[in-house]
C-alpha cells in the first residue's frame, strides 16, 4: 500500500534555493572569520540605513502609512484565494496566459516548456527572487536555455559563480576591486585596462548586456506586485534594466508568488510608497514599470503569468506565521539586523536571508528542513521596528521555536536538562540543594564576574557562545532571611 500525504504540500527539497548544505552556526562561523566581509557588509548597511532614515523621517504620516500597508496585506491574505482568481480573470482578458504552479518543479516546467515553444535558446532576465527559489536558472541550463541575469548586481553574482547575499544588493558581499576582477576574468571583450570606478565597472556591464537585451526574443520576469482589479503588474528598479526586458523581447514570462497580489490601485498607491524609501532609501523608485496584458503593436506580443505556491499555501494555513507573507522584499530588516550585518547572507543557506529569512525559508520548506534559521536572531527586534508593514518577526521566530521543539521525536540534552530544573523548582528542598550545588561555580570563576568559557561536555555547549554569570555568595532567600531575622 502507497503512503498518502495529507497535509498542505511545502517547498519540494532538492530543488532550488531554499534550503544550505549546513546549519546556520556551522555557516556563520565561517564568514565570522571573514575580516573582508564583515567590512563590507558593515559599510553597506550602514550607508543604507542612514539613507532609509532619512527619506522616512520626511513623511509625517509614516506611522500611519505603515499601517495602512498592515492591514493591506492582512485583509488580502485573508481572501486570497479570491483576488487570485480575479486576477486570472482579468489578465486572461487582457490577452494574457496564466499557469498555476503548485511547487517549484512545475514552475520550473511550465517556463522551459514556454521558452522551448519560442524556439530560442537565451533568454533575458529582470531580478526575480521567485525564480532563484526555484532554481529557475538551472532548470533552463539543463534544457540547453542559456539565462542572462541583467540586474547589475545579479550579474555580478552570475559572473562571479557566486550565490547572492542579500534581497535588494544581492552582490552586496563584494567590493569594487573584487567586482573588477570578476569583469576582467569572465566578460568578453572587456577593455583590460579597467578600473574599479563606479562609472566605469557600470559602462563596462552595459555594453556586456546592450547586445543581448536586442537580441533576446524571450524575457523572464519576477513582480513586485499585481492589481487583482485590472489584471496590472508592476516590476520597480533602479537601473532600468527592467524597463528593456519588458518591453523589447517578443514573448514575456513572469512568475510570480501568489502572495504579491494586492486588491486595487488605490492599495498600490500604498505600497509604492513604502517600498523605494524603506529598500533603496528613496523617496520613490527610479524605474516604476506597469503593464497589463498584451497590447497589439506595443511591447511584448505574448504574456505569460505564471502563479507560484511553492509552500505558500502552508504558511498561510500557520495563524501565526502567516504573517511572514506580508513581506514586499525591501531588505529593511536586513540592514538593521547584528546577526546578518555579522554573519552575511550565505550563511543562512537560502534565497531569502535575514530576519525575514529565518521566519519565511523554515516555513516554505517546513520547519525540520531549516530548523537552524529561528535560532538566528538575538530576538532585538530592530527588524519590526523599521519593517513596512509592521510584520512582528520576532514572535514568529519564537513561535517557530516552539514548533521545532513540539517536533522533536526523542530527548534532548537541552530538554533533558529543562526537565532536571522543572523538577528541581517544583519541590523546595531539591531547590536548596540545587542553589548550594551551584555556589561551587564560585570556585571555578575564582574570582572573575563569570565562569570559564570552556567547561566540561554538556555544559560546553551554552558556555562556548554564552557567558555565564558566577553564582552569588548568598541566594536571594538566604539575604532576605539575613536582612529581616529581626
Amino acid at each position: 500500500m502507497s503512503a498518502v500525504f495529507l497535509g498542505i504540500p511545502t517547498a519540494p527539497p532538492g530543488v532550488g534555493h531554499l534550503r544550505g548544505d549546513r546549519s546556520f552556526p556551522d555557516a556563520a562561523r565561517d564568514s565570522l572569520r571573514d575580516g573582508q566581509l564583515r567590512a563590507n557588509l558593515g559599510h553597506a548597511t550602514a550607508t543604507i540605513r542612514g539613507k532609509r532614515a532619512a527619506v522616512v523621517g520626511e513623511v509625517p504620516d509614516w506611522a500611519e502609512l505603515r499601517e495602512a500597508g498592515r492591514a493591506i496585506k492582512a485583509a488580502t491574505m485573508a481572501r486570497l484565494d479570491e483576488h487570485l482568481v480575479a486576477l486570472e480573470e482579468q489578465v486572461t482578458a487582457r490577452g494574457g496566459t496564466v499557469h498555476w504552479a503548485r511547487d517549484a518543479d512545475e514552475a520550473n516546467a511550465i517556463v522551459t516548456r514556454l521558452v522551448q515553444a519560442t524556439g530560442t535558446d537565451e533568454v533575458v532576465k529582470v531580478k526575480s527572487m521567485a525564480t532563484q527559489e526555484i532554481g529557475l536558472n538551472e532548470a533552463l541550463e539543463s534544457a540547453g536555455i542559456a539565462a542572462h541575469e541583467t540586474d547589475l548586481a545579479e550579474l555580478i553574482v552570475q559572473l562571479g559563480n557566486d550565490m547572492p547575499s542579500h534581497i535588494l544588493v544581492p552582490a552586496i558581499h563584494k567590493n569594487r576591486a573584487e567586482i573588477r576582477e570578476i569583469f576582467l576574468r569572465t566578460m568578453p571583450g572587456v577593455d583590460p585596462s579597467l578600473t574599479d570606478d563606479p562609472r566605469r565597472l557600470a559602462m563596462a556591464a552595459r555594453a556586456h548586456l546592450r547586445e543581448r537585451f536586442l537580441r533576446a526574443r524571450v524575457a523572464i520576469s519576477g513582480a513586485n506586485f499585481a492589481v487583482a482589479g485590472t489584471g496590472t503588474l508592476a516590476v520597480v528598479e533602479s537601473e532600468g534594466n527592467g524597463r528593456m526586458c519588458l518591453t523589447l523581447p517578443q514573448t514575456l514570462i513572469t512568475v510570480m508568488g501568489i502572495e504579491k497580489v494586492v486588491p486595487t490601485w488605490r492599495d498600490l498607491e500604498v505600497f509604492l510608497q513604502l517600498l523605494p524609501r524603506s529598500s533603496t532609501g528613496e523617496r520613490m523608485n527610479p524605474y516604476t514599470s506597469l503593464w497589463t496584458g498584451v497590447t497589439p503593436g506595443d511591447g511584448p506580443q505574448e504574456f505569460h503569468l505564471v502563479l507560484l505556491d511553492n509552500g505558500r499555501t502552508a504558511v498561510l494555513a500557520d495563524e501565526v506565521g502567516r504573517e511572514a507573507l506580508h513581506c514586499i522584499r525591501c531588505s529593511a530588516c536586513l540592514n538593521v539586523c547584528p546577526v546578518y550585518e555579522r554573519a552575511g547572507g550565505h550563511a543562512y543557506g537560502s534565497v531569502y536571508p535575514g530576519p525575514i529569512g529565518a521566519v519565511l525559508s523554515p516555513q516554505l520548506t517546513g520547519i525540520e528542513d531549516n530548523a537552524s534559521l529561528p535560532y538566528a536572531s538575538s530576538l532585538c527586534g530592530a527588524c519590526y521596528d523599521v519593517c513596512p508593514v509592521a510584520i512582528d518577526i520576532p514572535s514568529i521566530l519564537v513561535h517557530l521555536r516552539a514548533e521545532h521543539v513540539e517536533a522533536q521525536t526523542r530527548t534532548t540534552p537541552e530538554a533533558a536538562a529543562f526537565r532536571a530544573l522543572s523538577k528541581a523548582m517544583s519541590s523546595p528542598r531539591l531547590w536548596r540543594l540545587a542553589q548550594r550545588a551551584a555556589g561551587l561555580g564560585r570556585f571555578l570563576a575564582r574570582g572573575r564576574p563569570t565562569l570559564p568559557a570552556v567547561l566540561p561536555p554538556p555544559a560546553s555547549t551554552w558556555t562556548r557562545t554564552r557567558d555565564l554569570p558566577t553564582p552569588p555568595r548568598e541566594t536571594f532567600t538566604q539575604a532576605w532571611a539575613r536582612e529581616h531575622r529581626g
